[in-house]
């Protein structure tokens, strides 16, 4: 079986930072309105916990909610077809809605989020992810609030995984696949 190492690209430090500065923008857009944080599972949760704990100092009280989509299609064959796995509990009509996610690939799952949650009648909708991959991209879509811009890499950390492992990571890092020894 081969090995992976990790080669780190944004650390612990710049991430914090960088959640601070995110929260400061939100709070800039949506003073005193009814706030409701719908993350993106699984990827968005750490990242999402880190914004939430930030938010009261910028007087923002959000509601907290998930969404569970999942693509599905063949192996060989780049999945445009989205399912909800779990759809939203809360109310948001009316209200600022903020989707929250890990990484912004090809666009499909949060134009397809997006799309869906204006049939609700929010107030506003807007988009942060801790990651954009623009290379990657298939559809049109862009994010209101970005982390980081990244290169077209297989990065893992702060929520990210690699078949379920890696997440707990405090950084973000490119898994390298290492050579098989001989």
């Amino acid at each position: 079986m081969n090995e992976y190492s990790e080669k780190v690209i944004i650390d612990e430090d710049e991430i914090k930072r960088r959640v601070a500065e995110l929260v400061i923008s939100i709070a800039d857009d949506c003073p005193g309105g009814d706030l409701v944080v719908i993350g993106i599972l699984k990827g968005s949760f750490i990242f999402l916990a880190d914004m939430l704990r930030l938010m009261y100092l910028h007087n923002l009280r959000p509601q907290v909610d998930f969404m569970i989509l999942s693509s599905y299609g063949s192996s060989t064959i780049p999945s445009t077809m989205i399912k909800i796995e779990r759809d939203l509990s809360v109310n948001i009509e009316g209200k600022f809605a903020l989707v929250v996610d890990d990484i912004l690939d090809t666009g499909r799952t949060m134009l397809y989020v997006k799309e869906r949650l204006k049939w609700l009648e929010p107030k506003m909708i807007k988009t942060c992810v801790l990651l954009d991959k623009p290379a990657r991209r298939k559809v049109e879509m862009k994010a209101d609030y970005v982390g980081f811009e990244v290169e077209d890499r297989f990065v893992v950390g702060y929520g990210l995984d690699f078949n379920g492992y890696y997440r707990e990571r405090p950084y973000v890092a490119v898994l390298e696949e290492q050579p098989e020894a001989e």
